[in-house]
């Protein structure tokens, strides 16, 4: 009865999104008020179906319903709740079901917001997010019905992918998925702009916290993503270019170029049609991810089941939807002039420098992930593009771009002034090379070329990012929400690129055989293996080693990574255990039974990893803080430019 009901509820959620989207593209068109405001019940009752749909299907794995198909293939009477809770998103079917959920959550939110905006603007907004939530449902009811009945019902599940069933998981994909949807809303926004035919400020005011919201969660998501990969894969590594964590990384490096020049089109009307562009872009990209992870056309640890079929629908879809939205940018292209200028060294040129660069560090990232794929299809052979490709390519556009970041921030708009700055770069440059230098060959005493370099970007974007906040709290001004934001993101920045830096410069990796009583030195640390013992699970059998680790002879920690058996599906997993010392992670994970009691292990001794991800919810907050301003939820007659931008203000 459930899954009827769930599947039912899907179709009455197809055909709302069906009337979103058309009264709110149509009533706008003809100037029908009672279409416009038809809406936002549509919004809100595609919201209860989505929720009702979701519901039904949680309470068959709670329930364990095994005549749904999609119950039965991802879960056990074994599994314990919170998993079977959590196997909602752990396929193909079931995560396509959160993301249009989360979706209708975005597109209710933006319901609420639009009470604030021009009906007609609002109207329009809600019928692009409208469209795309048809497509999303249609695809689903088409293709990924996860409410199919099995006949006769399986006596028992086929149980969770084992790599899944980790807490990480409960919120990794729904955190990731509404930082992805929410580029959906940024993208209506502007398709809204184009049919207004009004791209003035206003509607970039408009989209800033939006936009700025789905960074923050696509952020979240993506470092989560990476700590989970970094202890429950075994790899002990925290980033490894696999093509579907390409696919969430270039939506958010398109993002952040969108969400500066979103503070340009707002502050000074600049930038209209590179807005436009990049927009469309970061949830074209989106869909680009969806699209790699659901058609199989890709191979990774992260992807979906492979469904020619369904890629090939995605496929279409991204077509109409970013074909659409490209020929209305061609229709109003002539509106997208501005007579504004400013100066070369104004803070514009900066972000549009650094917007420029963030686009081709996308477009390296996309061309290496694609390359393979594209090779294949034309039969050229096997192409492999992994870190060797990956990591040069990428430091070309992220050092210019940190450089222009310290320097840009002590600019002013249209004026840039930097001539009045100079000592101010001098010094904070300096002082950030002497810290750098300080932590490079202080603390670590040696380091790589490329070291003392990234160290002393990190510490010059966090004196640099600082020097205007002070100013201003010395002086008595008020700091702006968008001011405080825009510092605790670049402070989160300089944390990642010294993490990284240390990270990359500093780890000691060592794969060893040890048997009972054995021990190996590392990094100055003795690891001494005490044996393995059997560790009973809920829905597996595993094998867990212990390892005492000590420094100069003194106990610090005992560290027990497992080896896991799953019963059902038969597969084995690693467990590392990790702990922290001084600011380092210790990793240990246990490999393959060598026989006579010996243990293949490998050791991991990462400095400052940690850092990567406390940097990216630094860089989250900060995003937060800067959406919340209370200049976001004000309307600004068109054409308006505030007062200070003439005469240098630097607020973003």
């Amino acid at each position: 009865m459930l899954p009827e009901l769930g599947h039912f509820a899907l179709i009455l959620a197809l055909l709302l999104a069906g009337l979103q989207a058309f009264f709110g593209i149509a009533g706008p068109m003809l100037g029908r008020e009672r279409w416009m405001a038809a809406v936002t019940p549509a919004v809100a009752g595609q919201f209860v179906m989505v929720s009702t749909a979701v519901g039904c299907l949680i309470a068959s794995f709670v329930g364990n319903e095994f005549s749904v198909v999609y119950v039965a293939e991802n879960s056990n009477s074994a599994l314990p709740l919170f998993y079977r809770v959590t196997a909602l998103w752990g396929a193909h079917e079931g995560s396509l079901l959160l993301w249009i959920l989360l979706l209708a959550a975005w597109t209710v939110a933006v319901s609420i917001g639009a009470a604030r905006l021009p009906r007609r603007f609002g109207a329009r907004v809600l019928g692009v997010l409208g469209v795309v939530s048809f497509g999303f449902l249609l695809f689903t009811l088409a293709t990924s019905n996860p409410f199919l009945r099995l006949d006769p019902a399986a006596p028992d599940g086929r149980d969770l992918n084992p790599i899944l069933q980790d807490p990480a998981l409960a919120v990794h994909p729904p955190i990731l998925y509404t930082g992805y949807v929410g580029f959906a809303v940024a993208f209506a926004f502007a398709c809204a702009a184009m049919l207004e035919g009004k791209l003035d400020q206003t509607w970039a005011r408009w989209t800033r916290p939006w936009t700025t919201t789905a960074w923050g969660f696509l952020t979240c998501g993506i470092a989560l993503g990476s700590f989970w990969a970094y202890y429950e894969l075994g790899w002990g590594g925290f980033w490894f270019w696999d093509p579907v964590e390409n696919a969430s990384f270039m939506p958010w490096l398109v993002g952040t170029a969108l969400i500066h020049s979103l503070a340009v089109t707002d502050k000074r009307g600049l930038f209209k049609s590179w807005t436009l562009l990049l927009a469309i872009l970061a949830f074209s990209l989106s869909m680009l991810g969806t699209f790699l992870v659901r058609s199989g056309v890709l191979v990774s640890v992260h992807s979906f089941a492979a469904d020619p079929t369904r890629g090939i629908f995605i496929l279409a879809f991204l077509v109409l939807m970013i074909g659409g939205a490209l020929a209305l940018y061609t229709w109003r292209a002539p509106l997208l002039k501005s007579p504004a200028g400013f100066e070369l060294g104004a803070r514009e040129s900066f972000l549009l420098f650094n917007n420029v660069l963030l686009v081709i560090a996308a477009a390296t990232v996309f061309a290496g992930t694609l390359a393979p794929l594209i090779s294949d299809a034309l039969k050229l052979g096997t192409v492999s593009v992994g870190p060797p490709y990956f990591n040069p390519t990428f430091m070309l556009s992220m050092l210019p771009l940190l450089a222009l970041l310290s320097v840009g921030v002590h600019a002013n708009w249209k004026r840039g002034r930097l001539k009045d700055k100079q000592r101010t770069l001098l010094y904070t440059l300096i002082a950030g090379a002497v810290l750098a230098c300080g932590v490079v060959f202080g603390i670590y005493s040696h380091g790589r070329v490329l070291t003392p370099v990234g160290a002393t970007l990190a510490f010059w974007i966090v004196l640099a990012s600082l020097v205007d906040p002070i100013d201003r709290w010395r002086r008595g001004l008020t700091l702006p929400r968008a001011v405080i934001g825009m510092t605790i993101a670049h402070l989160g920045l300089a944390l990642a690129v010294l993490a990284l830096t240390t990270v990359q410069s500093f780890t000691i990796e060592k794969d060893v055989a040890l048997a009972p009583g054995g021990s190996v030195s590392a990094g100055g640390y003795e690891f001494r293996f005490d044996g393995v013992r059997p560790v009973p699970g809920p829905n597996y059998d595993a094998v867990g080693g212990t390892i005492t680790v000590t420094r100069n002879g003194a106990p610090l920690m005992v560290l027990k990574p497992e080896k896991r058996q799953y019963w059902v599906k038969g597969t084995e997993k690693t467990e590392t255990s990790i702990k922290m010392h001084h600011g380092a992670n210790i990793l240990v994970a246990l490999g393959e039974d060598l026989g006579a009691g010996r243990w293949s292990v490998r050791i991991q001794i990462r400095p400052l990893v940690s850092f990567i991800w406390l940097a990216a919810l630094i860089m989250a907050i900060g995003g937060a803080v800067a959406a919340s301003d209370r200049r976001y939820r004000t309307a600004r007659a068109a054409g308006t430019v505030p007062a200070g931008v003439a005469t240098g203000d630097a607020t973003t």
